[in-house]
């Protein structure tokens, strides 16, 4: 893949809605995107949506009377409205959730990878399965059928009657859960679990 430089030229054609700039810029982002991607989220219509809203915010930005101030700036810009989407993925937007506190800053496992994925031994795994017993009944449901079974997010939300976003906002408070539950069953110090 070759690497493009950008100048006010190439985004004030991107801002004028011209198609062959904005092929252009479709193309070589999303496969930028795909590359950061693919090792954070599993699945495709995740990857999709995320890539989707970075384009819709830059697009935004680019738009508006202030628009982009440096031009040649617009990857580094485009990579790190990418990472905000990305974080707003693990933990549920504040201003379109009813999230009552700001503890989501916390760090949480990508959930295409699993909580399992993240405990190296069997008698570390049957401790997370007793954790999982002490957790309520929706929690447990929530990280067994989303994370560990991985069933589609959308067939979940069907089935408890809640959208997407609300969905994060219960996946969010269930790991939340598991988390202390583990931690204080394994006396690790606070802030260990899930780093990578």
């Amino acid at each position: 893949m070759e690497f493009c430089v950008f100048d006010e030229s190439y985004v004030e054609r991107l801002r004028a809605g011209d198609f062959r700039t904005q092929e252009h810029f479709a193309a070589y982002f999303t496969e930028l995107i795909k590359i950061k991607l693919r090792s954070r989220v599993r699945r495709p219509e995740d990857i999709e949506d995320i890539r989707q809203e970075t384009f819709s915010r830059v697009l935004r930005t680019l738009r508006t009377q202030q628009g982009l101030r440096n031009p040649e700036k617009l990857g580094a810009y485009v990579n790190s409205t990418c990472n905000n989407v990305l974080l707003e993925y693990y933990r549920a937007p504040a201003h379109e959730s009813p999230v009552e506190d700001e503890e989501q800053v916390q760090e949480y496992p990508d959930a295409s990878s699993g909580v399992l994925d993240h405990l190296v031994s069997r008698e570390v795994q049957a401790q997370v399965q007793q954790v999982l017993e002490h957790l309520s009944e929706r929690d447990r449901r929530l990280i067994r059928e989303v994370l560990l079974q991985e069933r589609s997010k959308d067939e979940v939300c069907e089935e408890i009657g809640v959208n997407r976003d609300y969905l994060r906002v219960l996946l969010h408070r269930a790991l939340k859960s598991f988390k202390e539950e583990y931690l204080e069953r394994t006396s690790q110090p606070a802030g260990t679990m899930y780093r990578r």
